[in-house]
């Protein structure tokens, strides 16, 4: 028999979602064990950009926005149609203001704003502008004592010899170095410190992003009293009469029998479950013909432990899968990488194309928008990929995917293949296995227009999205932030495929976040969260966040419910110190 150890709590996966129902259920007093499969914690949130998709938080009341709350119901009513869930997305937006709250005045969670970022589907009806993202501050590793060793580094592709980069003020400043004094000295301190941090510490400890996120949860569940396991999966559901009642775990020392209350799955959805892949995602007839960002280790563990229970797999959805631009990213030593394209695309002078050399959408639209114009695009019986195409100027000023620009050389990301160059059009094509006839006619067309700031056939720069991702003022004077022509060579182009951030496809739950049988009625005892719960989306992505936000709200959902707190949280206006 194996060891036996009893909590009220079990939390399956250390991403946001584990630990945020981890901290919530510790700090409404229940005894935790959170079990991580993977040597280090943080899951696929240390590698993502950290934004939370949360309307009507308290920092967007602080700043003066004070949104009508139908406003963002009149918004995801039109972005999820059909597969509208009124009882989830009720308890999401109920929920989500006063989350961020709760950490905020309760643990070492606190958070920076997005105020200035608007919805990407701003085209719909209720739609925002602003005061819908946070994302966690920076922190400094060092706080965190010997406990920085145990979470995940932040992903090589995304930053800079192992230096993460928060979008905004900070990616401007390395943006415009080269340009501004007050720039090149940010860069220089933060690299400074950065190279003394490696010398010192072996690591980053700047911690911003998704790592930030993980960080500060962790740390806040350490000081809560919450047993942290890694390396510790979860082999088995413990169940009687129909109940979930723990669950075996795997440690390096023998299997540990957990007794729990509740337990609740937050392992990562199944980007890297290559059969359900094959099963579920459109144009991937093996299942390799992905580039999924999160770790291996997300690989549908934590679905097939709440269908072992008599869960349900919600397939349902307008997409299974939260698509992302990626490109494969040769690392050496056989390695191959994968290099998301989310803000490099809606540079002035970056455009992308298909085999035949034509656009194909609107470039500066959303990430999962344009791999779903890419998917929709390319015939049936050909490769879905792509080319994002631009001219040396575009590329020293903005760079392009991992080819970062002036002054980082080009030589290494030249001679791996990764970037391909051209001295004219026509060669960069061949270079590309792109129609040259195509390629040119495509570029020939779009300069019309570019050199005006235009782009009439489809609409670049004429969204607040579109502009808020475009070019920086300090690097660009022309009338649109995302439009410039593509004129002076040599050329480049880097192949970009389907990928994603996660699934939406997942476990049928209920607001309070259990896991529902096929016949609707929860299952004692379990609860899913992040990713291992079905997109309360509906399989949409109509903003950024809209993957960490809900998996943040519903793992303290979770944690609340677990804990048996019952009464619906105030609204963040009603809460001491927190109304605008």
């Amino acid at each position: 028999m194996p060891d036996s150890q009893t909590c009220d709590v079990l939390v399956i996966g250390s991403g946001a979602a584990g630990l945020a129902a981890a901290v919530t259920a510790a700090w409404h007093g229940q005894r935790v064990i959170l079990a991580e499969k993977e040597p280090v914690f943080g899951g696929a949130t240390a590698w993502s950009g950290g934004w939370m998709w949360v309307p009507g938080n308290p920092l967007a009341r602080r700043a003066g926005i004070h949104e009508d709350p139908q406003q963002p119901r009149t918004f995801l009513k039109h972005a999820v149609g059909e597969r509208y869930d009124s009882e989830r997305v009720e308890a999401f937006l109920d929920h989500c203001g006063p989350m961020v709250a709760f950490f905020e005045q309760h643990t070492r969670l606190q958070f920076a704003d997005g105020n200035g970022i608007p919805d990407i589907h701003g085209h719909l009806p209720g739609a925002g502008t602003q005061g819908h993202q946070v994302i966690a501050a920076p922190y400094d590793g060092c706080e965190l004592g010997p406990l920085i060793r145990r979470l995940r580094t932040t992903m090589a592709e995304t930053s800079f010899l192992g230096m993460p980069i928060m979008a905004g003020a900070d990616l401007t400043a390395f943006l415009t170095m080269t340009r501004s004094p007050r720039s090149a000295v940010h860069v220089a301190r933060r690299f400074g410190r950065h190279l003394y941090d490696l010398a010192r510490h072996g690591r980053a400890m700047q911690l911003v992003n998704g790592t930030a996120l993980v960080a500060r949860l962790a740390k806040s569940a350490e000081e809560l009293g919450v047993q942290l396991w890694e390396s510790s999966p979860a082999q088995r559901l413990l169940m009687e009469n129909g109940k979930v009642g723990g669950a075996v775990l795997g440690r390096p020392d023998g299997e540990v029998q957990v007794r729990a209350g509740a337990v609740i799955l937050a392992a990562g959805g199944f980007p890297n479950d290559i059969a359900r892949r094959k099963a579920l995602f459109p144009r991937t007839p093996t299942g390799h013909e992905h580039l999924a960002l999160p770790p291996l280790a997300c690989n549908g563990e934590g679905i097939n432990l709440g269908e072992s229970a008599g869960g349900v797999l919600e397939t349902d959805l307008a997409s299974p899968v939260a698509w992302a631009p990626v490109s494969r990213l040769p690392m050496g030593h056989g390695r191959t990488g994968h290099f998301p394209h989310i803000i490099d695309r809606a540079k002035p002078g970056v455009i992308g194309v298909l085999a035949n050399g034509k656009r194909f959408c609107n470039e500066a639209d959303g990430y999962y928008d344009y791999v779903s114009a890419m998917v929709e695009a390319v015939p049936e019986g050909q490769p879905v990929e792509s080319w994002l195409v631009c001219d040396h100027r575009c590329q020293r000023r903005f760079g392009l995917g991992f080819a970062r620009p002036f002054p980082v050389p080009l030589g290494p990301v030249l001679r791996s293949g990764y970037l391909k160059r051209g001295r004219t059009l026509e060669a960069l094509a061949q270079a590309c296995g792109i129609d040259p006839t195509g390629l040119a006619d495509t570029i020939t067309a779009y300069n019309r227009h570019a050199r005006h700031g235009e782009d009439p056939a489809f609409g670049r720069g004429s969204t607040l999205y579109n502009r808020k991702m475009g070019a920086p003022q300090a690097l660009h004077d022309g009338p649109n932030p995302c439009v410039a022509p593509i004129e002076q060579g040599p050329f480049y182009a880097v192949k970009v495929e389907p990928g994603c951030f996660g699934t939406f496809a997942g476990l049928r739950t209920n607001g309070h976040a259990q896991v529902l049988n096929a016949s609707g009625e929860p299952i004692v005892g379990l609860y899913a969260a992040g990713t291992d719960m079905a997109s309360v989306m509906g399989g949409h992505y109509p903003s950024g966040g809209i993957n960490l936000g809900p998996a943040m709200t519903f793992g303290y959902v979770a944690g609340r419910h677990a804990a048996g707190v019952s009464a619906a949280p105030l609204p963040t206006d009603q809460r001491p110190g927190v109304g605008g």
